[in-house]
């Protein structure tokens, strides 16, 4: 929800400089694949160190931020979130560098406030409802839509991936439809919500759901078509303006860049870089594949729609449905099958020996959500899960 709290004014300053970042021109044929940048938006919960209740702390935090870092850090829409955002880049290495100097200087920051950074999709502990930030568009949003604020926070994690020209950035959003429900299985972490286990792997993604945009990216016909849909569902009501558009995968409102805003924040670098490189990989994909004549996969939205309530409810620990064959398999059998897909991507951006790494990683310790799980089954404690979430959190090291 970065774009919350963005002013026209600021909106265009980084339309401005956005534009400058991203290679191409709105021929495919110039837009080079091994030039696509990507960059991370990510979300984080700030939590009272005694009783890991979600702490209003946001301005004292952000009050202890170094200087070097004050520019990627700002408010998200509850005084107990803050959030981070890097440069767009071409190389893995240099987005976990950025990526890790914020965590921790985030981190360091939110101790000296008297709290902790946690990179959690939604509060574990109950507590009282933190404020929201102190804002006009968020005092117009909740007079608008009410009680749908929901939680201590929801927080989630957003790629976005350089694309410059609209009309094919639309081309690939349709493109990349069938594929983001195994990414969003693989970033719950979320099971645990005001003092109790869900069921659910991502129970973010069930309270970010009250929002009444929020939902799978419809099939689009074009940029205008694109645009007709987004005016329209301003004049309902439904939306305030174009930074309301929750779709899972639109074009960025600010930036030249097809962003992916489908999970809940990752809890370790290793994680949030393994999603920003498939995310990468599949829109090369989408653009090889719009180059080659080869149309997307046109899935009916509902059959969407349930494919994201299952990868919300198991994770990658359970079941999947799998859109070419419309049935269940094992989410991780069906992960396999999308990462075999995007290998030719991930070479031509040298990213496959990291992501063979990370998702080997991944798939021996879990989810975010089955390593909470696993913290709480050893004494039933939420302080285990906060402790073992928090050590994450601050966690640079390359475990790839």
């Amino acid at each position: 929800m970065a774009e919350m709290a963005e002013t026209a004014e600021t909106a265009e300053a980084a339309r401005t400089a956005g534009s400058a970042e991203v290679p191409g021109t709105a021929d495919r044929s110039e837009v080079d694949c091994d030039l696509l940048t990507v960059g991370v938006e990510e979300e984080f919960l700030l939590v009272d160190p005694a009783t890991g209740e979600a702490a209003p702390a946001v301005e004292a935090v952000l009050a202890e931020v170094p200087d070097e870092l004050r520019g990627q850090v700002q408010r998200e829409f509850q005084t107990s979130q803050i959030e981070i955002g890097t440069p767009p880049g071409l190389d893995l290495a240099a987005l976990r560098h950025s990526l890790g100097l914020l965590r921790t200087g985030l981190a360091d920051a939110a101790e000296a406030a008297g709290t902790r950074l946690v990179a959690v999709g939604t509060g574990p502990v109950a507590g009282p409802m933190p404020p929201v930030v102190e804002n006009p568009r968020f005092d117009r949003m909740i007079e608008r839509y009410g009680l749908v604020v929901p939680s201590p926070g929801v927080n989630g994690m957003h790629i976005h991936v350089g694309v410059p020209d609209p009309e094919l950035g639309v081309q690939v959003l349709n493109h990349l439809r069938p594929a983001l429900p195994l990414l969003h299985a693989a970033t719950a972490n979320s099971p645990f919500y005001a003092g109790r286990d869900t069921g659910y792997a991502s129970w973010r993604s069930v309270l970010w759901e009250r929002w009444p945009s929020v939902a799978p990216t419809p099939w689009l016909e074009s940029h205008a078509h694109y645009e007709r849909l987004v005016a329209k569902l301003i004049e309902t009501g439904m939306m305030l303006d174009e930074g309301m558009l929750y779709w899972y995968a639109r074009l960025s409102a600010n930036y030249p860049t097809v962003e992916i805003r489908i999970g809940d924040v990752c809890p370790s670098l290793d994680d949030t870089i393994l999603i920003a490189a498939l995310v990468r990989a599949l829109v090369d994909t989408a653009l090889t594949d719009i180059a080659a004549g080869r149309p997307a996969h046109p899935v009916p939205h509902h059959l969407l729609a349930a494919a994201h309530w299952r990868a919300a409810h198991d994770g990658l620990e359970g079941l999947a449905v799998d859109l070419d064959g419309h049935g269940l398999r094992p989410a991780w059998q069906l992960l396999r099958r999308l990462v075999n897909r995007l290998r030719p991507a991930l070479e031509r951006h040298g990213d496959l020996a990291v992501v063979t790494a990370l998702l080997t990683r991944l798939q021996a310790h879990g989810t975010g959500a089955a390593r909470q799980r696993a913290a709480y089954a050893r004494r039933q404690e939420f302080s285990d899960v906060l402790d073992d979430l928090i050590r994450r959190t601050r966690d640079t090291a390359d475990h790839g």
